[in-house]
């Protein structure tokens, strides 16, 4: 069991005997053009949350979001369309209401037996669930007596059911065992990490990393940095990126967090070469050069050999590794390499008894890509609610069910 940093009451700390429990779980999941899901991860993920309470002699009623309807019923965004997997990943039968408020739901919730699972249809066909809207979750706490959050993936917003609902359960809401996880997870790195503790951070922006790497400029060891982000870091150096991404407006903010990396001891590496071609494509000139000396036709596209080379060393001497983003556009095979070889490196490391966090939706389908998922100590689930965590801010799915 996870070392916990502040006390987090979850559904271990309950019975749910006789209980209809609202559970708000993460099923935004993909569908392919006949509705078929085709990455089930969030779904099984919810599974033993959804078990203990089964177990306990409690009923389900489940409540997701799926995509981004305008408003209004669309057929695409059903959760209809997710039952049949979910009935799988249980083992028994899932009971479906058409509506997620009204008579429809309210009927079906109240007909609920011990033992049985209902999942409502799509909160998001109401604007009132992302307008956080009191009424609105007011009428979803009416459908059940105990209230649980496991949907991580959503814990950053302030929405009606995964934050606001609370108000209406005083001491009859917890956090489910996903939740409970991604958090002890990561507050594990945060504030326990074993040294040397080495953080990864890659993607095309330094906007979006910028404050998840001031959070953590004065808690880790390394910085790895990878990904479109390297080359406004390479400019404020004076190098040159040729067509390479750079975010000119952020070359101020690049400036700062090296001097601040410098101050705090903390060894950051950037790319000492680069895979770079004269179109984003992979059927441009590809070429390998100097991360600081790009040709004026070519973008850099990946890290280079030397860059992977000294970037898995530096893993390999770690015991707390956290990675969030690529080093590259994994996407094309001419530039998968350097997000390859520093996943196998992580997962190397976790087997060698190192821990290792990965999370961000890129750096997870990644994970899953070159099948590495079960060598990483914990994958996160939610890409921007860890991102928030990891930059020190209090998520309201989580400070909902403290209050």
């Amino acid at each position: 069991m996870p070392l916990r940093y502040f006390y987090m009451k979850t559904i271990q700390d309950f019975s749910f005997k006789d209980k209809k429990v609202l559970v708000r779980v993460d099923f935004n999941v993909p569908l392919d053009k006949n509705y078929h899901v085709t990455d089930d991860t969030r779904i099984v993920a919810a599974v033993p949350t959804i078990q203990k309470i089964l177990n306990d002699g409690g009923s389900v009623i489940l409540m997701s979001h799926l995509g981004r309807p305008k408003g209004g019923y669309e057929e695409k965004y059903s959760l209809k369309h997710v039952v049949s997997c979910l009935s799988d990943a249980l083992q028994r039968p899932v009971l479906f209401a058409s509506d997620c408020i009204g008579a429809p739901a309210g009927q079906a919730a109240k007909d609920l037996k011990p033992g049985e699972i209902l999942l409502l249809e799509n909160l998001r066909f109401y604007k009132e669930e992302e307008k956080g809207d009191h009424n609105f979750a007011q009428k979803l706490a009416g459908l059940g007596d105990f209230y649980v959050n496991d949907a991580f993936g959503t814990a950053h917003r302030r929405h009606a059911s995964t934050a606001v609902i609370a108000e209406f359960f005083k001491s009859n809401k917890v956090l489910g065992l996903l939740m409970a996880a991604e958090v002890d997870n990561i507050q594990k790195v945060l504030h326990n990490a074993e040294r040397p503790f080495t953080a990864i951070i890659g993607g095309a922006k330094v906007s979006s990393k910028i404050n998840i790497i001031k959070n953590l400029a004065d808690k880790v060891d390394h910085f790895i940095i990878g990904g479109g982000m390297v080359f406004t870091f390479i400019k404020a150096m004076n190098g040159n990126v040729g067509k390479s991404l750079v975010e000119d407006e952020m070359i101020g903010n690049a400036k700062e967090i090296l001097a601040i990396c410098k101050e705090n001891g903390v060894e950051l590496y950037l790319p000492k070469d680069s895979v770079c071609s004269t179109e984003f494509s992979e059927n441009g000139s590809i070429g390998i050069y100097e991360t600081t000396a790009i040709p004026n036709d070519s973008m850099g596209l990946d890290i280079g050999p030397k860059a992977i080379e000294e970037y898995c060393q530096v893993i390999a001497n770690s015991k707390t590794i956290m990675w969030n983003g690529p080093m590259g556009v994994f996407e094309m095979a001419a530039f998968q390499k350097g997000t390859e070889k520093v996943g196998r490196a992580v997962a190397s490391a976790t087997d060698s008894g190192a821990f290792s966090l990965v999370g961000g939706g890129d750096s997870v389908a990644a994970v899953n890509k070159f099948n590495l998922s079960d060598s990483i100590s914990y994958v996160s689930t939610g890409g921007g609610a860890m991102l928030e965590l990891m930059e020190g801010i209090t998520l309201p799915g989580v400070a909902a069910i403290e209050e």
